[in-house]
């Protein structure tokens, strides 16, 4: 019955991906594509949408429907097709539950390998008792043990099949286990519309060769460069160096994607093949697999798969096609951003840069800003620190821990300020401007160190003043910066420090403060510093709100307008999330109560990583970026990652009228879809934000010592324990940890 109710609850969402399946490709653009055909790229889906539900399930097929679905063939002892990747059964379907303790092992090209294998099952076995998992462990495994094994006979059986690609090998093995390997894909083949057959074998290429029909494609594919093809004994990195010789046998290639871009030992793009221009010559068509939004991706993409598909389509010669477990990425990539050299003009949304192109270099350093202007950033930000003898800088957190070298050499002055944050920290208030000077930047992996950020720039660029910050957005032309300013009352009761003042003087020595044409945003978290800004009308003030708030009632959001032009939301103050976080739910009424009081509304902060992307989003930022504006209609994302944002909001495809479109995902569609009883139980509901958590108290004068903080200071706001960042998981480093570090970085 829960097999049936999940099918059942797909509607909706089907619905959704149908319509954005069937939106029709635009026309080719003046220049041709540079494929063999002309023709744009074919997008071929791995089992279907196998990035979200078990490969080759109805559901993935029909997620993916107006795609070529590639399935790996595997056969039963009575010839029973069915499509799950691999050589065995293990880690795809739930054959350990039908057979327990069963596995067996058999020698496969020379390899001996261990597990469960369809040809020890009849068809019946495997169509009445086994049902698909997500083989991959960052995938929703909502599905698991719901949907059934793709069924080829059943499938394109069907009154209205798919476009497919039978991907066949192991011959040698099922002929020794009794099954007629050749005959029965033949049989397929010739009873059904196959539109592509590919092997890694070339003797099975030749065997099938004149036996099916010509408008059946044969592809030759290719595995990694040290394999051995068992027909010839050769390494594939070998054949491929003979071209001439698989067009006697294959009108195709298909080939890993590294085999055309290759990616070096450091995860850095190399020097590209000639591969795909060579094969053109000779009229064979050339198909890159391996795509996958959700797989480790070179440096050189920041996290993006749209960018990764536009250098397979839109730098030099493009490849015929791609294999990916994402097909929607792939087509958009293809129909919105790839060969389209002439972009409309931005919408009105901005792209407010978080501490600079801070997934390129260092947050905050003069590299940071100058890429994130170069990426088409609306708003350049600076969130305002204060050393100890009063310079002010531009750094993302007081604690310089995470973007510094600090702990390499100031270890002995951590300190814990609670006012400021509840973990220790080293802190630019207790350091000199030369101290600081001392240390490098770095980059700060904000989803820990399995996703680091260009490596080979970590300590690269330089420390910005506020002042140098101000000049290089007036040198630059810059639309409008960002300051942010944080911990006014702390500095000022604590540390003699008038970061208030000192920010204001610094903007009116920059004439910022009769700046007409540039956009001048001063957010703090603190509403008593917004109010310090209220008389200059050329400034617009934006309240930062890091708590994590379900809902804002009226009598707040005007309280609110007292002191603000504009609200920074937090991403889960915009959408309710269930499933761990993993699913939205919904969207809350936040966004609509500050725009009915006249408040503007930014969101942050986007990423690329897609483990911070809920599975609506498909692990696609694009999908999240049209989420966040089409339907919460907010009017500005603060995104570490401004080339993917500009890139989006300057494509048509994010114009929701345009034909394609990127449609945005609809809350709580994917989850109705989810057996409820697979979710972990669902969270509390977070609360509303009160009048009391937007009035903060006066800010206090700023004392006189400068030598110890008050020993009573007045009341100050503590750090949010829900701010955005307080909420990653082991974001913090111990002493134990610093101490490590500390004689890793000095070689002691």
């Amino acid at each position: 019955m829960n097999k049936m109710i999940t099918s059942l609850f797909l509607y909706s969402l089907l619905v959704h991906a149908t319509v954005a399946q069937q939106v029709p490709l635009p026309k080719p653009p003046l220049r041709k594509w540079t494929t063999l055909s002309g023709n744009e790229p074919l997008v071929v889906s791995r089992g279907g949408f196998s990035g979200l539900f078990p490969e080759g399930t109805p559901n993935a097929l029909a997620f993916a429907k107006d795609t070529t679905i590639l399935c790996n063939l595997q056969l039963t002892k009575d010839g029973g097709a069915f499509c799950v990747t691999g050589t065995t059964l293990d880690k795809s379907t739930n054959i350990n539950v039908f057979d327990p303790n069963k596995t067996r092992t058999y020698n496969i090209n020379g390899k001996n390998v261990e597990g469960y294998f369809a040809v020890d099952y009849t068809a019946k076995d495997i169509d009445q008792n086994v049902f698909m998992v997500q083989s991959i462990y960052t995938r929703p495994d909502f599905y698991d043990q719901s949907l059934p094994v793709l069924n080829v006979d059943a499938v394109l059986g069907d009154q209205s099949p798919p476009k497919f690609w039978l991907n066949a090998q192991y011959e040698a093995f099922y002929t020794q286990k009794g099954v007629k390997f050749v005959d029965r894909v033949v049989e397929l083949v010739t009873q059904y519309q196959i539109n592509y057959v590919s092997s890694p074998e070339i003797g099975f290429l030749k065997s099938i060769n004149g036996k099916v029909s010509k408008t059946t494609k044969i592809i030759f594919q290719l595995l990694g460069a040290n394999e051995v093809e068992p027909t010839t004994k050769q390494p594939y990195g070998t054949i491929v160096k003979d071209l001439l010789a698989i067009k006697s046998y294959a009108s195709a290639i298909m080939v890993p994607k590294e085999y055309i871009w290759p990616v070096k030992p450091d995860n850095y793009l190399g020097l590209p093949t000639t591969l795909v221009s060579d094969a053109h010559k000779l009229g064979l068509e050339v198909y890159a697999s391996g795509f996958a939004n959700d797989f480790t991706l070179s440096y050189n993409y920041s996290y993006d798969p749209t960018a990764e598909y536009m250098q397979f389509t839109d730098k030099g010669d493009s490849v015929d096609g791609v294999v990916t477990d994402f097909p929607t990425t792939a087509s958009n990539a293809i129909a919105c951003f790839a060969n389209n050299q002439s972009l409309p003009k931005k919408g009105p949304t901005l792209i407010i840069s978080n501490n600079g192109a801070s997934s390129v270099y260092p947050g905050s350093t003069d590299l940071a800003y100058q890429q994130a202007i170069d990426d088409g950033s609306d708003i350049i930000d600076c969130s305002v620190q204060m050393s100890k003898d009063g310079t002010a800088f531009c750094s993302g957190a007081a604690d310089l821990i995470q973007e510094t070298t600090a702990v390499t050499k100031f270890m002995p002055r951590t300190s814990t300020v609670p006012e400021v944050q509840a973990k220790s920290g080293i802190f630019s208030f207790d350091l000199t401007w030369s101290e600081i000077q001392t240390l490098k930047p770095q980059i700060y992996n904000a989803e820990g160190p399995d996703f680091p950020r260009n490596p080979a720039a970590k300590n690269s660029g330089k420390f910005v003043t506020l002042a140098e910050f101000l000049e290089l957005a007036k040198t630059k032309a810059v639309p409008g910066i960002l300051i942010n300013i944080q911990n006014a009352a702390y500095l000022a009761s604590n540390r003699s420090l008038d970061i208030v003042g000192t920010v204001s003087s610094a903007l009116s020595n920059a004439s910022f403060d009769k700046e007409s044409t540039k956009q001048v945003l001063i957010q703090s978290d603190d509403s008593q510093v917004l109010t310090k800004f209220k008389d200059i009308p050329s400034y617009k003030r934006v309240l930062l709100v890091d708590d994590r708030i379900g809902d804002i009632p009226r009598p707040t959001a005007d309280e609110i307008k007292k002191y603000a032009d504009a609200v920074n939301l937090v991403k889960s103050a915009v959408f309710s999330v269930e499933g761990g976080g993993s699913l939205l739910a919904g969207m809350t009424n936040v966004v609509r109560e500050l725009k009915d009081a006249n408040l503007t509304v930014f969101v942050h902060n986007l990423k690329n990583e897609f483990i911070t992307l809920a599975f609506d989003f498909w692990s696609d930022p694009n999908i999240a970026m049209a989420t966040f504006i089409q339907n919460a209609k907010v009017d500005g994302i603060v995104t570490d990652f401004p080339a993917t944002a500009s890139r989006y909001m300057r494509s048509p495809c994010s114009d929701p009228n345009h034909v394609p479109t990127i449609l945005p995902a609809q809350p709580g569609d994917l989850m109705s879809t989810v057996d409820p009883q697979t979710l972990p139980p669902a969270e509390s509901p977070l609360p509303p934000l009160e009048v009391d958590n937007v009035v903060d108290p006066p800010l206090p004068a700023v004392s006189n010592s400068k030598d110890e903080p008050s020993a009573h200071p007045p009341p100050t706001k503590p750090a949010s324990s829900s701010s955005f960042r307080a909420n990653k998981v082991n974001i913090g480093l111990s002493l134990v940890v610093y101490l490590v570090f500390a004689l890793l970085f000095t070689g002691h």
